[in-house]
């Protein structure tokens, strides 16, 4: 009876909302950067990117569900869903799945967990060892903005009650001026977070381009340069006066032992982690080993990897960071008939079996593009 008999994987996109990301007048020019991160100049394709949702079945009926990363692999997908069928989900090493590419492995993670927890009647994040936390903090989000479009966006995020709000941005953004808007309109009301994805990609323009920012209204940077510039990381951290921020993204290929460099030269104040629900347990351990913080990151997920970064926060020890778990803010649907529940600025960890969440059929079909993928015993 737990046995897997089928799955069915369904391609869909979900658009951004307007205004969503960038604003209108910022448009992204740096084309390195837009094909490697699938932004677009607008950023509106990182949020309209295809995700593909596989659902898993059991011979007793039960289904479980999971979402790949953005442009997965259709091909792939059909690979693993082979992979599965026939396979009694209660003998799968869980922590070691039989999918080799990150970009498609949390979602048949997720829909195993899904179906385990069902089968034992507990919830995820009791299979990760259990729960050091029932909400998870969760911050605001937006791309790259003008300085009023940026106060105007942390506005609305304190209003909603975050206590942090992340900005994507490069080299060209005025982030002093950020800065200064969102001190004027927020006062105290919320702190900022600067990611520009290495785009500031050395010391000296880092330092240049945090000279005159509001440091009050920071709660840190997040990779401002190059990974492999760890001398450059150690650096910041010392003398800029903020958290310096490092993140470890599983999807992007990035080995899990990259971590150990950092923690070795003691070069991030903290860490941010996206991936699959074991490896990103295990990196949060590592970081509460060295005394650190950490927080769950994403990619503008849909509602189905939002749950499971839920759980992973709820799981990991020192997530005490408010997490990357803003899609209510950004998409149109979360494809769930129960949406992630929010107040002020946490999201409640779902406490049902398996995920604790059901996928909306309906809007399922509303948002498919026609490719779908099967596989039967």
């Amino acid at each position: 009876m737990t046995t897997i008999v089928s799955l069915r994987a369904t391609e869909v996109i979900v658009p951004a909302k307007a205004g969503s990301l960038n604003s209108e007048t910022v448009l992204d020019k740096d084309t390195a950067f837009a094909q490697k991160f699938l932004t677009g100049e607008s950023w509106t394709e990182f949020a309209n990117q295809p995700k593909w949702i596989i659902e898993m079945t059991l011979a007793n009926g039960l289904t479980g569900v999971g979402e790949t990363y953005r442009s997965a692999s259709g091909e792939l997908i059909r690979e693993a869903l082979q992979e599965f069928v026939g396979k009694d989900v209660l003998k799968l090493n869980w922590r070691r799945l039989p999918v080799t590419d990150q970009r498609i492995y949390e979602a048949f993670e997720s829909c195993v967990l899904d179906l385990v927890g069902k089968l034992l009647h507990v919830p995820v994040h009791q299979l990760l060892g259990g729960a050091y936390r029932n909400t998870v903090n969760c911050m605001g989000w937006t791309g790259r903005r003008t300085p009023e479009d940026a106060a105007q966006k942390a506005f609305e995020a304190m209003q909603k009650g975050h206590k942090v709000f992340k900005f994507k941005c490069s080299d060209e953004d005025p982030v002093r001026l950020w800065t200064e808007e969102i001190k004027k309109q927020c006062g105290d009301g919320i702190k900022v977070l600067l990611d520009p994805n290495q785009r500031w990609n050395d010391v000296k323009t880092t330092m240049k381009l945090m000279d005159g920012v509001e440091m009050d209204v920071m709660l840190g940077l997040e990779d401002p340069i190059l990974h492999a510039d760890v001398e450059g990381f150690k650096y910041l951290k010392k003398h800029l006066g903020i958290p310096l921020y490092r993140h470890i993204s599983l999807p992007y290929t990035q080995d899990i032992r990259d971590m150990i460099t950092f923690v070795r030269a003691d070069a991030a104040d903290g860490y941010n982690f996206n991936g699959s629900a074991y490896n990103c347990v295990l990196l949060a351990e590592i970081a509460h080993l060295e005394g650190k913080p950490c927080w769950r990151g994403s990619e503008v997920d849909l509602g189905i990897s939002e749950t499971m970064g839920l759980h992973i926060a709820a799981a990991s020890i020192n997530c005490t960071i408010p997490s990357d778990i803003f899609g209510e803010l950004v998409r149109v649907d979360d494809l769930l008939t129960d949406p992630i529940v929010f107040e002020n600025g946490a999201a409640k960890v779902p406490q049902g079996h398996g995920l604790g969440i059901t996928l909306d059929q309906d809007a399922l079909r509303k948002y498919q593009t026609g490719k779908i993928l099967t596989a039967h015993s």
